[in-house]
């Protein structure tokens, strides 16, 4: 009897243990996920937004650029349009997928309909244009800024020797019946090596 009692005695202790470890093992993991909710709402700064914007586009831009000497020296200009007309769509969206951003290009004198400025855009621009005007480097011209829990940023494109075969001043005449076929509204002719050919655009939303 004494034995039964014990061995009773024992279970319920274990049992209780067993209890007590799953409830506090519950416990863990509620905060667990309390904290990585906690972590997931707390917002980011200004500044680490930023850094975020120029890492999204500094892998955009080094891809395309990569993409576009290689286009080049396989199959010339005309080659390379492909990577323009193709790819960039293709390379901004997977970059916007991993970075969790939206990365993209614009311009005044934009190629694409597709990459056509909106308002806000429009307006950093032609600020960019002034800046420019007056003085300023264009690879130093930035814009950054948080509006209604959307975080906004730019960053100017200088016209590069390597976009002159299909925006500059003097292109083939291969080159213009391809550009007519692809982009019958084409604006982004007649750069000069430094102008300001558009920028590169980031927007996040934010919590604040």
């Amino acid at each position: 009897m004494k034995n039964a009692i014990l061995i009773i005695s024992g279970l319920v202790i274990l049992i209780s243990a067993c209890d007590s470890s799953d409830r506090q093992a519950a416990a863990t993991d509620t905060m667990a996920i309390n904290m990585e909710q906690t972590a997931i709402s707390v917002p980011m700064n200004k500044a680490e937004l930023e850094e975020i914007a120029k890492e999204a586009i500094q892998s955009l831009g080094s891809t395309l650029k990569n993409e576009l000497e290689a286009a080049m020296k396989s199959g010339g200009p005309v080659n390379a349009m492909e990577v323009c007309n193709v790819k960039a769509p293709v390379i901004a969206e997977e970059i916007s997928w991993e970075q969790d951003v939206q990365v993209s290009r614009t311009s005044l004198k934009y190629r694409n309909p597709d990459n056509a400025p909106n308002e806000w855009q429009t307006a950093v621009l032609e600020d960019f244009e002034e800046k420019k005007a007056a003085g300023a480097d264009p690879a130093t011209l930035v814009y950054s800024e948080i509006v209604n829990d959307e975080f906004r940023f730019m960053k100017a494109i200088p016209t590069a020797g390597l976009c002159l075969a299909c925006h500059g001043t003097d292109i083939s005449l291969e080159v213009t019946a391809e550009l007519t076929r692809l982009y019958p509204q084409d604006k982004a002719t007649g750069f000069k090596e430094g102008d300001l050919r558009g920028a590169f655009v980031v927007v996040k939303n934010v919590v604040e």
